[in-house]
C-alpha cells in the first residue's frame, strides 16, 4: 500500500520531527521550565504526553500531572521566550534527506504544504535558513488555528487555502497525534516515526515508513 494515488496533488509536511530535528531542543526546554517548577520530565514520559503536542496544551498536561500551583499560561510563555530566544540566532536542522524529498516532492509536480502545531516563527527560520523559498504554497501553523493537532482544523484550513479535496492530499507526519489530525481531516497519512515517537502506535496510519528517504524512494522515485 501506498499514501500517494492517482488522485494526489498536495503533500502536507508536518514541521518538527518530520521535516525538522527539533524534538530534542523542545525537551530539553521544557526540562529547564519544569526544573523551575521543582518537577522532572524525563524521556518516557516527553515521548507519550508531549511529543507532537502544541505548547498550550503542553502546559496544561504539566500543570494536571504534576499537581502545579503555576498557571498554565505562565509556563506556556516561558516555552514560547525559550523558544523566540533559540529562534533569533539560528534555525532547527533539517531531519536527513528532508531537502532532497522536498524538491523531489516539487519536480514530481505535486503542491506542497506545511502544517504544523509549532510555530510561524520556527517554520519561517526553516525556509529562510535552508533555502526553501518559493517551495511551500501555504503554511498553516499553531497560532492560525483554535484547536490544533490532534484536532483536524490545521489540516482543514491547509486544504481550504489549498482548494483541495481531502482525497486529493496526503500528510506526511512523524507522531501519533500528528496522525490523528491527519485521520480526522479525512487525509491518507504517511507515519514516520522519530526518535521521540517510534513507540507510538501507528497502526491506523496509511502507510510507515523508518524515514524520508525510504519513503521517498517508494513513493515519489518509483
Amino acid at each position: 500500500m501506498t499514501a500517494i494515488t492517482s488522485q494526489t496533488r498536495a503533500i502536507l509536511f508536518d514541521h518538527d520531527g518530520t521535516l525538522i530535528d527539533s524534538e530534542r531542543t523542545h525537551f530539553e526546554l521544557w526540562q529547564a521550565i519544569a526544573r523551575e517548577q521543582g518537577v522532572t520530565i524525563d524521556h518516557d514520559f516527553y515521548c507519550r504526553v508531549m511529543a507532537g503536542i502544541p505548547v498550550k496544551q503542553n502546559a496544561q498536561d504539566l500543570v494536571s500531572h504534576f499537581s502545579l500551583s503555576v498557571g498554565a499560561d505562565v509556563l506556556a510563555e516561558k516555552k514560547y521566550a525559550a523558544m523566540r530566544d533559540f529562534l533569533a540566532t539560528q534555525a532547527f536542522p533539517l531531519m536527513p534527506g528532508a531537502k532532497a524529498v522536498i524538491q523531489a516532492s516539487v519536480e514530481a509536480g505535486y503542491t506542497l504544504a506545511i502544517v504544523t502545531g509549532g510555530s510561524g516563527l520556527s517554520v519561517r527560520r526553516t525556509i529562510e535558513k535552508h533555502g526553501l523559498d518559493g517551495l511551500f504554497s501555504t503554511v498553516v501553523a499553531a497560532e492560525d488555528v483554535v484547536r490544533s493537532k490532534p484536532a483536524p482544523d490545521c489540516y482543514n484550513l491547509a486544504l481550504k487555502q489549498l482548494k483541495f479535496s481531502s482525497e486529493q492530499a496526503i500528510a506526511v507526519e512523524d507522531t501519533v497525534h500528528g496522525m490523528q489530525a491527519a485521520l480526522a481531516a479525512k487525509l491518507r497519512c504517511v507515519a514516520i516515526p522519530g526518535d521521540y515517537s517510534d513507540g507510538q502506535d501507528f497502526s491506523a496510519a496509511t502507510v510507515t515508513y523508518a524515514s524520508l528517504q525510504d519513503w521517498c524512494a517508494a513513493e515519489l522515485n518509483d
